[in-house]
């Protein structure tokens, strides 16, 4: 306390000059419209760009509750797609007894489950991704997976609360795509060098391939539904040895900043695997 008073009593002068000018400028600014409306401008300017700053700085450590927001926003629109429901038979006639109460009910086929990556490898020759859904959350083996961007992979190993998928970018994953322009299928598979850049087989040469045509998954595939994101044609390399081509993709997921993921049931997986199996034994 005796320290402020000398401050004061050493710097009197100079502490009342600045008193005295604030009140004459508050009187200037107060009955004077002119440099009222000036003073308002530059002070809403200043104001204003303060309150920029602390947004943005404020915005920047809300970033994670934002993308969980997103990715749930992603999730129920996704759900909505009408790849993942069958439509009713509309070329059958049923007749009833009674009063029928629905008659256009879409059936779902695929349920989607939102899922943070945990731990991911890209770098390695079988790579895998570490997501943070288990049985007790609905997971189980052989779902497939997907991004924002495109498919991802397939889960491998289930625990209670974590997944291991195979990803996209392991020489052990195959899967059925298809050319989006003319709808021919093939198999893509990771040759292990690029990961950037993953390989098809299987497409005829009959087929009108053009770099940068877009592939999509194929509706027949148990594992994904149809026409998710794979990729795009970046080189196309006629096959001498054979009738087909061998296609570069360049993949449409980036595996080096992937956060979140959608898991893919195929809540009619298990009926169309029973009745196929049951075929290859009659046969």
């Amino acid at each position: 306390m005796r320290n402020a008073f000398l401050f004061i009593r050493r710097h009197f002068n100079f502490l009342f000059f600045v008193v005295l000018q604030i009140i004459a400028l508050s009187f200037l600014f107060r009955y004077n419209k002119f440099h009222e409306a000036a003073f308002l401008n530059v002070s809403t300017e200043v104001t204003g760009r303060f309150y920029e700053r602390y947004n943005s700085v404020e915005y920047y450590f809300q970033l994670k509750k934002t993308n969980e927001s997103l990715v749930q926003e992603n999730l129920r629109l996704r759900q909505q797609l009408k790849e993942n429901f069958e439509a009713p038979d509309s070329n059958q006639r049923l007749f009833y007894d009674t009063i029928r109460t629905d008659s256009g009910r879409f059936t779902p086929k695929w349920l989607l489950m939102e899922a943070k990556v945990v731990n991911n490898t890209i770098s390695l020759p079988a790579n895998y991704l570490t997501i943070h859904r288990g049985f007790k959350q609905g997971v189980r083996q052989n779902l497939g997976v997907t991004g924002s961007q495109g498919i991802v992979g397939q889960v491998i190993n289930v625990s209670e609360n974590f997944a291991i998928v195979m990803s996209v970018l392991n020489p052990n994953f195959k899967l059925v795509a298809r050319l989006k322009k003319g709808g021919e299928n093939g198999t893509i598979y990771w040759d292990g060098i690029n990961p950037a850049i993953i390989s098809m087989r299987g497409i005829p040469r009959s087929a009108n391939v053009v770099v940068g045509d877009t592939v999509l998954t194929s509706p027949l595939d148990r594992e994904f539904s149809a026409n998710l994101m794979v990729g795009t044609i970046s080189e196309v390399v006629p096959d001498n040895t054979s009738n087909f081509y061998n296609l570069k993709l360049k993949l449409a997921t980036n595996f080096s900043n992937i956060e979140y993921a959608y898991v893919l049931d195929n809540l009619q997986y298990e009926e169309q695997k029973r009745l196929e199996d049951s075929t290859k034994k009659v046969q």
